[in-house]
């Protein structure tokens, strides 16, 4: 009630109370009655700010109603008595206090008493209404209920009738009389479209629905919320609204029905029974975020496949829509995040065919793209990274035309993007890899010159040539000139767009080369000129070879003197020992005698004399044979003439026992031996190198080798003795000496000589536990296999107990045995290595097989009668019985590994061993495996 109305009563209130009192003090001739009260003017002067009181005006109504029974205000009174007192229930329910609690009973009295005294009161229904809301308010729901039906029997067009039927089907459905209080929501809803109650009508209705399970017509219900509540709302933002936009209780409302519906959808056909509900552009304009929340409700429920299908549903069923690709890019967010790598490597495939930048969708929809557009740029970067990472480790031309294919589907969506010079980089540096060199320069050279300047142009620009180099090297000799011409023409390129890179001289220098073999004589010139003018000056090796081919550009133009002065630059550069000095030495000789026959041609004999004699003066030690022989024997294993290298360098060690070049027969010759699959003899020349050379590291690793290769040869004496020896020359790294050992191990045990094989492996063990830091995946892995092999004695202990009489000894002896064995195996699990955890689960598996086989087999005790033996029997039966069921639980342990992708000799073993433990459930597969020893 409002403060007004409350002063207003009162005063009336004590008005009244002061007539009665001054009718009874005065004149009874005089005195007024209520009908000539009725009848008089009274002024009531301006409110002079009297503060309201409910409980005032409530006592002061009802003091009114005591003193005067038949006034014509009485009902009036009492019904504004009521509803003072139903306001101040209410008023006590609000504040919560806890000595003020509601008590709507006097309200309740108030209504009734006011419907037994005026029952055809014209206000009745107002009456019974709040005559209702009082019952319900003070817990009695079915007499709310009552009231509500007299109501609206008795006054079917009263004004509140779309609230009281709304408050039927609340009590109704707080009652759990759903089917009737659909039908009060109903009511509601066939009323005027514009009374208040119809979304709030409609989302309970589908409630009343959904509580009765009937699912689909609820959807009808909930989707007409949506319809009044988001669709007005999606129209206005294009289709882009957002629920934060709405006020809190419409939010609230729409949040709920979203969530009912979520569920009546995952409990029906998921998002497959959607499309049915979808019947009109206003539904299609909010259909997207059905489908999301349905897909959300999923991602709750841990049901991600049902997550991603629904995402997907929507991108399929409208795949033009501008929040398809947010769908779809959920669908990969939730692969991501649930460990699902291959599923979400499908879907970024998916994403980018969808909505990339020559999709149908990027033409249809060309806002909707810019907001795809980020995830296609990172999409189709994750997919060219990963098909790149997988032809690196695979080698496949499949993976690598994969990988190749995302690479330039990104270079062609984006081709100014700031990172595309950097993908085209790694294009070339994957056609690299897998050998299609023509391509990889082209790419290279795009990266290197179509590109503004980044950070990869000039090693692109480098890897361009050395692309154009492996081209050469395998190209036929008709084709050689053209390619070669390619070559120069990038690295000049290079050059120009490069001229402050520290590889310019080496790029010109090699161009020079290039032109001098393709007899351009001329422009090879020029190029070894700019190499001997560059600033820094180019590497004493570049400005040598410049000077080289200007000398034989000079030589070929019949140019002497000229070839003389660049002979002798090249001889100036060139180490004392240099292997190419002697050639220049001769060329130099032949040049300055080259003039010699110039001046006799010339009739200048005396000039003639002179440069003749200058030939020993300037190049005394020409035509070297240990150095051309030593050059020969190079060029033979350069043409892969392994017969002639390994011939040739064989008589140079004869020949010349004490030249300085001897230090290196010894590679070349166990590169010959090496690639003529001479093992042995490979070795005996790495042993050789080992012994003499200087430096430790290669002495090692020419030892290591060496051992390798007698192995390989089946030369098991030597490679012991190599082995041996680089343990003792080297008991550290770690890794290489436990895999000499390891390698020692094996040999022994090709040899029979169990006893060393078990001492090594005790040997490996020990250094892998005290190996500490320097401990690695390998180490471990050996110091695991020597763990399982040294298990083998505790094996052999245990399986020579015999279960006989008398019985109680040997089975306490037979499982003490067993217990010496577990543990020995569970060091060897310990170790956490795959194929060594797989082994050791299997023999602990099997042992438990074999001991519960042997408890059955055990030996008898004698004079048993036939129920005693009967009883025996079934006791032995118990006993073996945990024995077996631990075998069986091992062996599948071993078995689910097959579904981590490890399938080694172990897990099939314990398939095997399931098939005869039990055959119902794993004797299915009709494939045959080998027969395993049991345990060993």
């Amino acid at each position: 009630m409002q403060l007004g109305r409350s002063l207003l009563l009162a005063a009336l209130a004590s008005s009244l109370c002061a007539c009665s009192a001054w009718r009874r003090s005065g004149s009874p001739d005089d005195a007024p009655t209520l009908k000539t009260l009725a009848g008089r003017e009274v002024s009531v002067a301006p409110d002079a700010g009297i503060p309201g009181n409910e409980d005032k005006a409530i006592a002061a109504y009802r003091k009114f109603l005591d003193i005067a029974p038949k006034a014509p205000q009485r009902p009036e009174a009492m019904r504004r008595l009521g509803d003072l007192e139903m306001a101040s229930a209410d008023t006590r329910s609000a504040t919560g206090a806890a000595n003020a609690a509601p008590d709507y009973r006097a309200a309740i009295a108030r209504y009734q008493e006011f419907l037994a005294a005026y029952p055809n009161d014209p206000g009745n229904d107002r009456v019974l209404y709040q005559l209702s809301r009082a019952r319900e308010q003070g817990g009695e729901l079915e007499a709310a209920l009552a009231t509500l039906d007299r109501l609206l029997a008795a006054y079917p067009k009263t004004g509140v009738r779309d609230e009281a039927q709304f408050r039927r089907g609340e009590l109704l459905f707080t009652l759990r009389q759903y089917p009737l209080a659909e039908q009060a929501y109903a009511a509601v809803l066939a009323g005027a479209a514009s009374n208040p109650y119809q979304d709030r009508a409609l989302y309970m209705q589908g409630w009343s629905r959904f509580k009765q399970a009937r699912l689909d017509t609820g959807l009808q219900s909930f989707f007409g919320v949506l319809d009044l509540k988001l669709a007005p709302a999606e129209a206005v933002a294009g289709g882009d609204a957002t629920l934060a936009g709405l006020s809190r209780a419409d939010r609230e409302l729409l949040e709920d029905t979203f969530r009912v519906m979520s569920v009546s959808l995952a409990n029906l056909q998921g998002a497959a029974s959607i499309p049915a509900y979808i019947t009109s552009a206003e539904r299609r304009g909010y259909e997207f975020r059905v489908y999301q929340q349905l897909g959300e409700l999923y991602i709750k429920q841990d049901r991600v496949k049902d997550a991603a299908d629904t995402f997907v549903a929507f991108a399929r069923a409208a795949p033009l829509h501008a929040q398809a690709p947010q769908l779809q890019a959920r669908v990969i967010e939730i692969y991501q995040r649930n460990g699902f790598a291959t599923l979400a490597l499908e879907a970024k495939k998916d994403y980018v065919t969808r909505y990339g930048a020559e999709s149908e969708f990027s033409r249809a929809n060309p806002e909707g793209w810019a907001l795809a557009k980020p995830l296609v740029k990172t999409h189709l970067a994750a997919l060219s990274q990963h098909h790149h990472a997988a032809a690196q480790a695979s080698k496949r031309s499949a993976d690598y035309d994969e990988a190749v294919r995302w690479y330039r589907v990104a270079l062609k969506s984006f081709p100014d993007d700031p990172e595309a010079a950097q993908s085209n980089f790694l294009l070339g540096e994957l056609l690299f890899e897998d050998k299609r060199f023509a391509e990889a320069a082209t790419e290279y050279e795009k990266t290197a010159y179509d590109h503004p300047p980044h950070a990869k142009g000039a090693d692109a620009g480098y890897a361009a040539l050395l692309s154009h180099a492996a081209l050469e090297k395998g190209a036929a000799a008709a084709d050689l000139p053209v390619l070669q011409g390619r070559g120069v023409d990038s690295a000049l390129r290079f050059a120009a767009a490069y001229d402050s890179d520290p590889r310019r001289g080496l790029v010109l220098t090699n161009a020079a080369e290039k032109l001098y073999a393709l007899n351009d004589g001329e422009r090879a010139t020029a190029v070894a000129r700019r190499v001997l003018a560059l600033d820094p000056p180019a590497t004493a090796a570049q400005r040598r070879i410049a000077w080289t081919v200007a000398a034989h550009t000079a030589f070929e133009r019949g140019e002497f003197s000229a070839a003389e002065r660049g002979y002798g630059e090249v001889i100036a550069l060139m180490p004392e020992k240099d292997a190419g000095r002697s050639d220049s030495v001769e060329r130099l000789a032949a040049s300055v005698y080259k003039q010699g026959e110039q001046a006799r041609a010339a009739g200048q004999g005396r000039d003639a004399v002179a440069h003749f004699a200058r030939v020993a003066a300037v190049a005394p030690q020409s035509s070297i044979r240990a150095t051309a022989q030593y050059d020969a024997a190079a060029a033979l294993i350069g043409l892969q003439d392994w017969d002639g290298a390994a011939k040739t360098l064989e008589d140079f060690r004869q020949r010349y026992p004490k030249h300085a070049l001897q230090a290196e027969v010894g590679n070349k010759l166990a590169v010959t031996y090496l690639e003529k699959q001479q093992w042995a003899a490979a070795a005996a020349e790495l042993e050789r190198i080992a012994a003499s050379s200087a430096d430790s590291q290669a002495a090692r690793a020419a030892l290591w080798q060496a051992a390798e290769l007698y192995e390989k040869g089946g030369a098991r004496v030597p490679a012991a003795k190599a082995y041996t020896l680089y343990l003792a020359q080297n008991p550290q790294p770690l890794e290489p000496a436990v895999e000499a050992r390891h390698r020692l191990a094996r040999i022994a045990k090709a040899e029979g000589n169990a006893a060393r094989e078990f001492a090594l492996m005790q040997e490996i063990f020990q250094a892998d536990q005290s190996g500490g830091t320097a401990r690695t995946a390998r180490t471990r892995t050996l110091g695991a296999t020597a763990a399982l092999a040294l298990a083998e004695p505790a094996f052999e202990a245990y399986r020579k107990v015999a279960l006989v009489e008398p019985l109680a000894r040997q089975l306490k002896l037979k499982k003490a045995r067993l217990e010496d064995v577990l543990k020995a195996y569970a060091v060897a699990s310990e170790y956490g290595v795959a194929e060594v955890s797989t082994a050791a689960t299997f023999h602990v598996a099997a042992l438990y097989q074999d001991f519960g086989g042997a408890l059955m087999s055990s030996e008898r005790p004698k004079k048993l009668s036939k129920a005693e033996r009967e009883q025996y029997d079934v006791l032995l039966e118990e006993q073996a019985f945990p024995f077996e069921e631990k075998a069986i639980a091992l062996h599948e342990l071993n078995a689910r590994r097959a579904s981590e992708g490890l399938y080694d000799q172990w897990v099939q073993a314990s398939f095997s061993a399931l098939r005869e433990l039990r055959p119902v459930r794993y004797a299915k597969s009709e494939r045959s495996e080998g027969v395993i020893d049991a345990i060993r």
